[in-house]
């Protein structure tokens, strides 16, 4: 496998995690628990950022396109409706 796909795929399973880490917090009760999964959460955060920055400058990974300011705008206004 290559570098390019390897880096891929731990973003790919990252992102996963952090949304499994997030569900998990919003069911637990337990307040220990919840900051337990919270701190894991973000420092795995910070990881899959790091990892990005990463691999955007070796060419790994490329970003959406940026949208312009007015295009923004339209979504916010749509989802506030």
């Amino acid at each position: 496998m290559r570098d390019k796909e390897m880096v891929n795929d731990v973003l790919s399973m990252t992102k996963g995690g952090l949304a499994t880490y997030a569900h998990c917090i919003s069911e637990t009760a337990n307040q220990q628990l919840r900051q337990t999964l919270q701190q894991i959460r973000n420092s795995d955060e910070q990881f899959q950022y790091q990892l990005y920055q990463m691999a955007e400058q070796k060419g790994f990974y490329a970003p959406a396109a940026q949208v312009d300011t007015q295009d923004v705008q339209q979504v916010k206004s749509q989802l506030r409706s």
